[in-house]
């Protein structure tokens, strides 16, 4: 039980290194400016949109890598209650007014998460 929780406890500070290096080295989401990108993975430039609406604003990200679905969940789980995200699920957050959602295409090589901001 103690070894659990140590390995937990130092899973979680080696995250939020992460995330915080990734937010030192600017490395966001396109189209999220306050979004880090998990280390590992890559934007996928061509493939991302942003639209402002009067409603609000639309984002879709793409992002690949060799991580594992688990990894980035783990990741992000971590990382975005510290900006304010409210995690609903695995892989689904809100923050004031908006929806993001992360989903997985690919394979155990190379894993695309696409992320996608919407209003509520």
């Amino acid at each position: 039980m103690l070894r659990q929780l140590a390995f937990a406890a130092v899973t979680a500070l080696l995250l939020a290194a992460a995330a915080a290096q990734s937010a030192q080295n600017g490395d966001f989401v396109a189209g999220v400016e306050d979004l880090p990108l998990m280390p590992g993975l890559s934007q996928v430039e061509a493939a991302s949109t942003v639209f402002d609406a009067p409603t609000g604003r639309i984002v879709e990200a793409f992002a690949a890598g060799p991580v594992t679905r688990e990894q980035v969940l783990a990741f992000y789980a971590e990382t975005l209650p510290q900006l304010g995200w409210t995690a609903e699920r695995p892989g689904r957050f809100r923050r004031e007014g908006e929806e993001l959602r992360l989903e997985f295409l690919g394979g155990e090589d190379e894993l695309t998460v696409r992320f996608t901001l919407a209003p509520d």
